[in-house]
């Protein structure tokens, strides 16, 4: 890579992007000073860590941005790491997808529930928590107290139109919206209250409790007091299971880091009011040469980076000072709008529940250790074992796979998924709509398929490298189609056409007797059965069907909804959506006699009539 002309790089706060020679981002940094800072880059490699002179050697160009002050570079610097994924910079593995207790707060009756993976606008989260059941537990000790629904929209729907609660009503665990038992401004304070415990205040709900058990008795209404006693004995027990690590009311993070050079298990405590209400973990995969403190400042910004449920604490503990810890304190007091502090307790109880975490990490990382082994070495074989099986040049890390479906020529569908480094890769999975094929024609629609996907590819090799956009950027190490010789065919073919046979390996694997062919061969390759190499072809093959059979039942669905249920007058897209959810299906609206839709208050009988009568009018 050439350095920079003398004088282009600025002497300002920002991030600099290496790239490789096909454009993709590499690495992204930091820097108070970038011409300072990318200086280092083009020195000596001898010098450089041996990270860093690798990811040197491998870019081609570097491109920088300017910002006004150093924390702005370093919200650059994570938004732009999210963003492009580079490979030489740390990487964040989630060894499990941690629960966490939601309240939709949008709903106009929320209502409680235990979630994984992104979440959705307008919930409220408490956690993340350790294991599913222990939020199951917990809550159910809670709606005693709090007796919130935790039904499905569905059925809360169901019992509203039925006008009879469910059990859950008559064992004391949920208030009964459905059946109009409580009013909405008694429902809200409930919410807010089980918020409130939840935030850790749980010492407010229970003076509540007592405070209202004490005046139930005196006023002799002791069937009340027995419920307020058993509500109470509910709630402590329910604090109970929140440890409580310090006497202080405090609000911190705890962190806890073990590894080396090359990957580190991070498991974090959050701690409000002196209890522990939620724990976090991740695994740091190290692709750059990091400093204890530097390897701290990832870990910040990794937990930091996106508004945690929980919020900033005031105080973050760590096992080593961030390489930067005047950066990173400014940084969290503008996200917690108070000062923060970052700090490593040399003594006392923090020091201890730091030691404690740390010990939490150690065992993660043993565990995480076993299974990537295990993992990392099967699919390591199995790539190992297509490449010499299938003649290629190395083992292939970007598989490619595509598959047809349809039914009678209507709908026709293709997939394309991707696997990388053995492993699915969904954000390159894509789905096309067949276009150009009249009837049922699968080498036709095959070749459509492949040959606008690699004509895109075409077309992002050509553009200036800063304007690439990504999708369709990077060809496939191996091209695989379902079918048998006549689909490999096909691939062959289009990649005759569009010059790229020398540069796209590709084959085929036949479902009927799992046979795999290439070009130029009559006879299927060998590819022993029970091996990793068969197993990963079918797992792809299977994944790139399971694909391409969703899309076209959505397309089907999507057509026979639009069939029954268009061009009614006074049903636009969301009192049909409403409809046939709330009814459970278009099947279900087919049979749905006149008074059970007139029944629906928020359906108009006119427009109830218009679709009785659109569904019962006989086709001709």
């Amino acid at each position: 890579m050439q350095r920079p002309p003398a004088g282009t790089i600025p002497e300002t706060p920002g991030s600099y992007q290496f790239k490789d020679g096909d454009g993709r981002v590499i690495y992204v940094g930091k820097a108070r000073n970038l011409r300072q800072r990318l200086n280092n880059y083009f020195g000596d490699p001898r010098l450089m860590a041996t990270r860093t002179a690798q990811m040197v050697e491998t870019a081609e160009s570097v491109e920088w941005i300017e910002v006004a002050t150093e924390v702005e570079a370093l919200l650059l610097e994570y938004a732009l790491i999210q963003r492009h994924q580079p490979r030489f910079n740390v990487r964040y593995r989630d060894d499990k997808s941690y629960p966490y207790l939601a309240l939709t707060m949008g709903d106009e009756w929320p209502r409680a529930m235990v979630m994984r993976g992104a979440k959705r606008k307008g919930n409220r989260y408490f956690g993340p928590y350790g294991h599913a059941y222990a939020i199951r537990e917990t809550l159910d000790l809670l709606l005693r107290t709090f007796p919130i629904r935790t039904c499905s929209d569905a059925k809360l729907a169901r019992h509203q139109r039925s006008g009879r609660p469910c059990l859950l009503f008559h064992i004391e665990k949920c208030a009964g919206p459905c059946v109009d038992e409580v009013t909405p401004e008694v429902y809200q304070a409930m919410v807010a209250q089980l918020c409130r415990f939840l935030e850790g205040d749980g010492d407010e709900v229970v003076a509540r409790l007592e405070r209202e058990m004490l005046e139930a008795a005196d006023a002799l209404e002791f069937e009340r007091a027995a419920r307020l006693r058993d509500r109470l004995a509910s709630v402590r027990k329910a604090l109970e299971r929140q440890q409580m690590v310090f006497d202080r009311p405090e609000d911190l993070d705890v962190v806890g880091i073990a590894g080396d050079d090359l990957e580190a298990a991070v498991q974090v405590f959050h701690v409000r009011k002196g209890r522990v209400l939620g724990r976090n973990g991740f695994v740091v995969d190290q692709a750059e040469d990091l400093t204890a403190g530097e390897l701290v400042d990832r870990v910040l910004e990794r937990l930091y980076g996106e508004r945690p449920v929980l919020g900033v604490p005031k105080q973050v503990l760590v096992p080593d000072e961030p390489a930067e810890p005047a950066l990173y304190e400014e940084w969290l007091t503008h996200e917690r709008g108070s000062a923060v502090q970052i700090r490593v307790p040399q003594r006392g109880d923090k020091r201890a529940l730091l030691a404690t975490v740390t010990q939490n990490a150690t065992e993660e990382l043993q565990r995480h250790r076993l299974k990537r082994a295990s993992d990392h070495n099967s699919r390591a074989k199995a790539l190992n074992e297509l490449g010499d099986a299938l003649g290629l040049p190395a083992a292939p890390l970007r598989i490619e796979c595509y598959d047809m479906s349809h039914i009678q020529g209507s709908d026709y569908v293709g997939s394309m998924v991707v696997l990388e480094d053995g492993l699915p890769k969904r954000s390159e999975y894509r789905r096309f709509k067949v276009r150009e094929v009249p009837g049922n024609d699968d080498f036709a629609a095959m070749e459509e398929v492949l040959t606008r996907r690699l004509k895109a590819y075409l077309e992002e090799r050509a553009k200036p490298v800063a304007e690439r956009t990504g999708k369709f950027a990077y060809p496939p190490q191996l091209l695989l189609v379902d079918g048998g010789k006549g689909q490999l065919g096909v691939a062959v073919r289009v990649l005759r056409e569009l010059g790229l046979a020398d540069e796209i390996p590709v084959a085929s694997l036949a479902k009927r007797f799992e046979e795999v062919f290439v070009p130029g061969q009559a006879d299927p390759v060998e590819v022993p059965r029970g091996s990793e190499g068969l197993f990963l072809l079918q797992r792809i093959r299977d994944e790139a069907h399971r694909f391409a059979i969703t899309y076209h039942r959505q397309l089907r669905n999507k057509r026979m909804t639009r069939s029954v249920l268009d061009d009614i007058p006074g049903l636009g897209p969301t009192r049909r959506k409403r409809l046939v959810k709330e009814l459970g299906g278009v099947g279900a609206v087919k049979r749905a006699s006149l008074d059970e839709l007139q029944a629906l208050s928020w359906l108009p009988d006119t427009v109830a009539q218009a679709v009785y009568d659109k569904i019962h009018t006989p086709s001709r």
